[in-house]
């Protein structure tokens, strides 16, 4: 197994209870075999059953504002601006988020059998991966999506990471400064470049990850972001002409950050080294 020797430190730690809604940052988490504890466990689904996420921004674009937090008994309290709050536990969250997303959703913990997700592929041709063989730019359509044991509602693994050495980069070739929190990863790690598939990571005292594959790219990390980070669409432009590269067998996509299976699980804190 190829060890990454470069020292670096977890700057920053991020969960998303709520599949596609906004980050909760954290300052430590436990991390399982599964993930981060709380983390995409939780999806809303409309009334086919499919996930609806801001992959397909036009329609579902407005769950990157709606703000989720776990509370007591597994319920799920989920907040859009200028709302009070609404919880699966007193049955007022669906008709809230579906009030906010003009249509009809639910909350699920369960993935539905034969689970899909809606999605738009961007008109940069760049951006449709070369195993989607029948989708064509600016077009909507439905996606498998994968679905961790334990019910994680995750696109293709547990833990997701990007670097600030792959950050710095692509702010030379963006010509501008491209915020962390676009990409929604779990880990921020302060790392001159991005580990390589089959390199493990030792973070903190205990937590052991393998980086699986480099991670592939939609439309959200272009679209106006919680916090007020605008629009870029020139950001899709950017990915695809300097990072595209393969993705383990599947064929070649415009990718930024990595994936990671958990080989040892344990506790990690913001400001915990990262080491082989």
């Amino acid at each position: 197994m190829t060890l990454f020797y470069g020292g670096g430190q977890l700057v920053a730690l991020h969960r998303y209870p709520l599949k596609s809604a906004a980050a909760e940052t954290l300052s430590s988490v436990d991390v399982s075999w599964s993930g981060l504890a709380g983390d995409r466990v939780w999806a809303c689904v409309d009334a086919d059953d499919v996930l609806v996420s801001a992959k397909k921004p036009r329609r579902f674009g407005r769950l990157l504002d709606v703000t989720a937090e776990e509370r007591g008994l597994g319920g799920l309290t989920v907040t859009m601006p200028g709302t009070a709050p609404a919880s699966t536990t007193d049955g007022t969250a669906n008709a809230a988020l579906s009030t906010w997303l003009g249509t009809a959703v639910r909350l699920t913990r369960t993935a539905p059998a034969g689970t899909r997700v809606h999605r738009w592929w961007p008109d940069e041709p760049g951006l449709v991966p070369e195993w989607m063989t029948d989708a064509e730019p600016g077009t909507d359509t439905t996606t498998p999506v994968g679905v961790e044991p334990g019910g994680r509602f995750f696109d293709f693994g547990a833990i997701h990471l990007v670097t600030t050495g792959a950050l710095a980069a692509l702010a030379e070739q963006h010509g501008g400064p491209v915020a962390a929190g676009r990409f929604r990863p779990n880990l921020v790690l302060a790392l001159d470049d991005d580990p390589e598939p089959g390199q493990r990571l030792r973070i903190g005292a205990d937590l052991v990850l393998s980086v699986t594959m480099p991670t592939p790219r939609c439309v959200v990390p272009s679209l106006a972001q919680p916090g007020g980070g605008p629009a870029d669409p020139g950001l899709l432009r950017t990915l695809a002409r300097h990072h595209r590269m393969p993705v383990a067998t599947y064929g070649r996509a415009t990718c930024f950050g990595r994936y990671a299976s958990v080989v040892e699980p344990g506790t990690v804190r913001v400001g915990d080294p990262v080491r082989a």
